[in-house]
């Protein structure tokens, strides 16, 4: 089974601009999502999934994601006869409002996988959370039990949401910290990795407003966001990494308590502050994640 793994930045681009997809992949995002939903008109649905596939085939060179067009849209199972097996790390769904649709896709997904004589479960998928009741139903949709298994992803989609509530985006994000807050704590609850924040769209010149926007998403549980312009990559990446000073003290943090626990303690102090399991805990993940986007303490 493939994974997506860690997504500090996603960036999106449209199956139309081919060009922009060889540009993309060496713009320094951890995945590139190829777009065959929003920035492709209908009339160029089939050439836009012509282009997608020739460039999934292509890839050598990093995590490539299909963003497919929704379930109920007449697009979606077509979609899914151009994706090739060959260097796609997984799909992204978007208007994903209940467990059906998880349930759908994986189906779809299997006769795919079937088709190409590739392992069940063998793509990922991000699912993208857009509405109302995508919001109230999001734990409901990441504790389906799907057999067999397949990695499903959060993300967070705040233009079609804010669109579904009658809603302005603000600078100050406001309006957003109630979805996104339910979307962290019940991918924790369902046992998911930490979901994916929503593009920064307000002003794509104003890198400080963006920073701003990525570290209240971070501070709610986010581990990433997705991107609608390369600029948005750099910024993104460094507010989803951990600090040089975060790695040092997880690494002591972690040399600490495991010289503490060998000698039959099982918790202790460090500069001041009460250190157990779930201090060391964090502190693993963020060695962890470090070691991911080749950072050292």
């Amino acid at each position: 089974m493939k994974t997506i793994g860690m997504l500090r930045t996603a960036l999106f681009v449209p199956a139309t601009r081919p060009d922009r997809i060889d540009k993309a992949l060496s713009a320094g995002a951890d995945a590139v999502i190829i777009d065959l939903e929003d920035a492709v008109a209908h009339a160029l649905k089939s050439e836009a999934r012509e282009i997608a596939r020739k460039k999934v085939l292509e890839n050598v060179r990093g995590k490539l994601i299909v963003r497919v067009n929704a379930i109920g849209s007449g697009h979606n199972r077509k979609d899914l006869e151009f994706v090739p097996a060959a260097s796609l790390t997984g799909i992204m769904l978007p208007k994903v409002e209940s467990g059906d649709h998880i349930r759908e896709i994986h189906e779809r997904l299997l006769t795919c996988e079937k088709d190409r004589g590739i392992p069940p479960g063998s793509f990922s998928v991000i699912a993208l959370i857009e509405s109302a009741r995508g919001v109230q139903n999001v734990f409901r949709i990441f504790s389906e039990a799907i057999t067999p298994a397949r990695e499903f992803m959060a993300a967070f989609g705040a233009a079609d949401y804010s669109l579904d509530m009658g809603i302005n985006i603000t600078r100050d994000g406001a309006e957003l910290n109630y979805p996104r807050s339910r979307i962290a704590v019940a991918c924790r609850a369902a046992g998911k990795e930490p979901p994916v924040d929503t593009p920064f769209m307000i002003d794509l010149k104003d890198l400080d407003a963006l920073r701003t926007d990525a570290g209240r998403a971070k501070a709610l549980g986010f581990q990433g966001k997705l991107c609608i312009h390369p600029s948005q990559i750099a910024p993104c990446n460094e507010i989803f990494s951990p600090t040089p000073e975060e790695i040092s003290y997880a690494s002591r943090v972690v040399e600490a308590f495991e010289k503490s626990e060998a000698e039959g303690i099982g918790a202790l102090q460090l500069d001041g502050k009460f250190i157990d399991y779930p201090v060391v805990e964090r502190s693993r993940r963020i060695i962890r994640l470090s070691e991911s986007v080749g950072r050292v303490k």
